[in-house]
């Protein structure tokens, strides 16, 4: 059980960068999954929203990282629950909200100051919906089966994508999902 939370964080991590490579050989133009694809601790620094790969692989960050942990009674609604009195229960589901963040190069002013093309700008949206749907569509089949022994995978809720960027050459998206995890692990014996 302690690996549990780190364990999900690489399978999405797996998931969504196949989901990427995926598009990017059904959309001419599409770059795959980016070749820095990291599990993170805290929110993610931008810093390789070029192309830090060289000629090996696909420019930009792709990043999984854990925003909260909170004990849960249903499933999602946060449990505020006073705990410590008598036949209080431990909670028997953790709620774990993670954020999958994709950055790309944004299309910049040139030398002499001048604003980026309409046909720049458009592309660099391209490239962000198509990543954007990806992203999306591949949480919802990862999850779907990413626990053994339930039949129907983890319980999960989808929460917000936004766009973020374009900020320091960098544009992206940030999507949202919150995951069932198991409860409380049981207390020592000899815990007071």
């Amino acid at each position: 059980m302690p690996l549990t939370l780190h364990e999900l964080t690489e399978t999405v991590l797996g998931c969504v960068c196949a989901a990427l490579q995926d598009t990017a050989a059904q959309v001419p133009g599409q770059p795959g999954c980016p070749c820095r694809a990291c599990v993170v601790p805290g929110q993610p620094a931008w810093d390789w929203c070029d192309d830090p790969c060289g000629d090996k692989g696909d420019g930009g960050q792709l990043s999984v990282h854990v925003i909260r942990l909170f004990p849960t009674n249903p499933f999602p609604t946060e449990d505020r629950s006073v705990m410590g009195s008598r036949n209080c229960p431990m909670p028997s589901t953790t709620a774990a909200e993670i954020a999958v963040t994709v950055l790309r190069c944004a299309p910049t002013p040139d030398e002499e100051g001048c604003p980026p093309s309409c046909d720049e700008l458009d592309q660099a949206a391209r490239v962000l919906h198509v990543d954007s749907m990806t992203v999306f569509n591949a949480l919802y089949c990862c999850l779907n089966g990413s626990e053994p022994g339930r039949r129907r995978g983890r319980k999960y809720v989808m929460g917000q994508q936004r766009t973020v960027g374009p900020q320091g050459g960098c544009v992206g998206i940030e999507q949202r999902v919150t995951v069932a995890l198991p409860g409380c692990w049981p207390c020592p014996e000899d815990s007071p």
